[in-house]
């Protein structure tokens, strides 16, 4: 009778828990849905009632766009933000700029993170499929640049069989992804691929010209090739609906125009030439794309070859840089636990150094830092050390914990025995050290497995740059994560199967 009051208390109890955790997350879904933003209402009076317009763009993206003051980092500056300016004070309203990632700037604004988007977007037919634009307001053209010594690239057509950069989800990169036959490299930032093709990691750079005239036209080891390419239009993105908001905007931006306000600007960036004359005369006529045909919606499974390459490479990368992890992380524990001054207090210092400082600025001194010196890796080794490197620093003190574990009558008794002190670490110590350790080990490679995606800040197309490039251009982001997620999920399972067997086998030899 007891055990069944016991079991049903047990079950009362299970209960109450469930209602409570379904409860908070009842609370938690209501309060999310209390405070998403409502796109029913009128945008150009929520701007003037709230005071201010709300911009996105990206400030990591730099000059001349947007970027950080030198004499005033917590200012930004740029043509945009002075564009911005105008924008807002036509409307009677300030400005305050939004942060996003360039490619997330369009799902961001449909989110609701700002009134509008801009920040040299172009216009495209995929992009006018989910959002609208504004009037253009900037004529682009593409400009190739390459190393001042380089005699064979003289145009675009120039470029198959060569090592190209330039940005993710630009018109550029449609471009170079048409022409076939060039080994593309696709970069978050637009500074990366001009250092990266003066040091000779690249042959060429494709990328609008606003961005060539401030990065690449005053460094001496650059110069451009050819004449600039293509043309295309920069336009204000504002949700569909806010066709009220977009007249407004249109309607400044004709003033700006005809008042010669806008040419102020770009005179004052040095953005002004003969094709912005020719925008100016035909503002309001043009429809705001040119050069790029509107490409039909390709079936998902058309992405698949693509996203199964780059799951490839993230197989790749995470088994080598584990593999280095390990071996290394061995080193470091031993070198501590039984190695003499200095060198213990090096492997120590190691350690603590690595697992304090984040992963992502490893990775960029060993990539961006370390040609300053002289070094120069490619992107791929660089995947390599910097993951490795790092998980090498939390592997050491998986295998610490697990040799401080091993009961000291051990060793002695292994000494006793007239064993060495390094035949009983490698015979008795390690053995069982290692199967403590183990799950640690493998929970581990699991969660570097997702840690991998941080190399694509060295130019490394793995699987989630992969997806955040084919979602840019194609603004497919749910579809395509879902079946990233999904790859990463085959990927990592059956490493969580086999670290919970490993478990539950080590729990039965242990009882």
């Amino acid at each position: 009778m007891a055990h069944g009051s016991r079991a049903a208390l047990t079950e009362v109890y299970a209960l109450n828990k469930v209602i409570r955790l379904f409860s908070l997350l009842l609370g938690l879904t209501v309060l999310l849905v209390w405070s998403m933003p409502s796109f029913s209402a009128d945008s150009l009076e929520k701007v003037r009632t709230r005071g201010y317009l709300l911009w996105g763009a990206d400030a990591e993206g730099g000059a001349p766009y947007i970027f950080p003051d030198p004499k005033d980092p917590s200012k930004m500056i740029g043509f945009e933000v002075d564009l911005a300016e105008e924008i807002a004070r036509g409307l009677g309203v300030g400005a305050k700029q939004a942060q996003n990632a360039w490619d997330s700037l369009i799902p961001a604004l449909m989110r609701g993170d700002s009134d509008i988007a801009m920040n040299g977007i172009e216009i495209t037919p995929q992009r006018e499929k989910e959002v609208i634009f504004s009037l253009p307001y900037y004529i682009y053209t593409e400009q190739l640049v390459v190393r001042a010594e380089e005699k064979e690239i003289k145009s675009v057509s120039d470029l198959k069989g060569k090592k190209v950069g330039t940005l993710s989800g630009t018109v550029a990169q449609d471009m170079l992804m048409k022409m076939g036959g060039v080994d593309l490299k696709i970069y978050a930032g637009q500074v990366e691929p001009y250092e990266d093709l003066a040091i000779g990691r690249l042959d060429a750079v494709l990328l609008d010209l606003p961005i060539a005239a401030y990065y690449a036209k005053p460094n001496p080891k650059l110069k451009y090739a050819g004449p600039p390419a293509g043309e295309g239009f920069y336009g204000i993105a504002l949700r569909k609906g806010d066709e009220e908001l977009k007249a407004k905007i249109d309607e400044v931006l004709a003033k700006l125009m005809s008042s010669g306000r806008l040419k102020e600007i770009y005179q004052k960036w040095d953005l002004w030439n003969e094709k912005q004359e020719r925008l100016f005369r035909d503002a309001g006529k043009s429809n705001g794309y040119v050069g790029l045909e509107e490409s039909k919606k390709a079936p998902l499974y058309t992405f698949f070859p693509t996203l199964l390459k780059g799951a490839g490479i993230t197989v790749l990368i995470s088994v080598i840089s584990m593999a280095l992890a390990v071996c290394l992380g061995l080193a470091l524990t031993l070198v501590r636990l039984y190695g003499r001054p200095p060198l213990s207090s090096i492997a120590t210092g190691y350690i603590e150094l690595y697992r304090g400082t984040p992963l992502l600025i490893q990775l960029f001194i060993l990539y961006y830092g370390l040609p300053n010196i002289g070094i120069s890796l490619s992107p791929l080794a660089a995947a390599f050390l910097g993951l490795g490197m790092n998980y090498a620093a939390y592997e050491a003190e998986l295998y610490r914990a697990g040799i401080s574990a091993v009961p000291k009558g051990q060793m002695e008794a292994a000494l006793s025995l007239g064993m060495t002190q390094r035949t009983a670490v490698r015979r008795v110590i390690l053995p069982q050290a290692f199967r403590i350790a183990l799950p640690g080990v493998t929970n581990d490679f699991i969660a570097l497995f997702k840690d991998s995606s941080l190399v694509s800040v060295i130019a490394m197309v793995e699987l989630t740059k992969t997806y955040s490039i084919l979602a840019a251009s194609t603004l497919r982001f749910f579809e395509l994560g879902l079946v990233v997620a999904l790859l990463y999920f085959v990927m990592s399972y059956p490493l969580s199967l086999f670290a919970r067997r490993l478990e539950n086998r080590l729990k039965r030899q242990q009882r």
